[in-house]
């Protein structure tokens, strides 16, 4: 039991949040209980609209949105989020972040959309 942190892309035009997943969906990256990650995007989520738990929810990342992330995480200032589930994010996940950055970079560039959901 714990978080489950997924990116994909796909060729669908997606509205911000509150949509299924797309037939087409191709993950691009996956974390498990990278808390402070989950946070960022949960807020994302809600000023993007969005109402629901963020469970299972989905939210739309565009350049910008990517652009604030990275600068986030070069600047180790992710929202610290503590969680009763066992686990917390680290710098090690740092590595990972930046290649999500970099694929979502890329997908973005070729037309594709970018979204990231979970699970807990």
């Amino acid at each position: 039991m714990g978080l489950d942190m997924y990116a994909y892309i796909t060729t669908d035009d997606l509205p911000p949040t509150g949509f299924d997943m797309p037939r087409d969906a191709l993950e691009i990256a996956y974390w498990r209980k990278h808390h402070d990650l989950h946070g960022w995007m949960a807020e994302l989520y809600f000023h993007k609209g969005g109402n629901a738990v963020f469970n299972c929810e989905a939210v739309r990342l565009d350049a910008d949105d990517i652009d604030a992330l990275e600068q986030a995480i070069g600047a180790n200032a992710l929202p610290p989020v503590s969680s009763f589930y066992e686990g917390d994010s680290s710098l090690e996940n740092k590595a990972d972040d930046l290649a999500f950055i970099r694929k979502a970079r890329e997908a973005l560039t070729t037309g594709y959309s970018v979204f990231y959901t979970s699970w807990w």
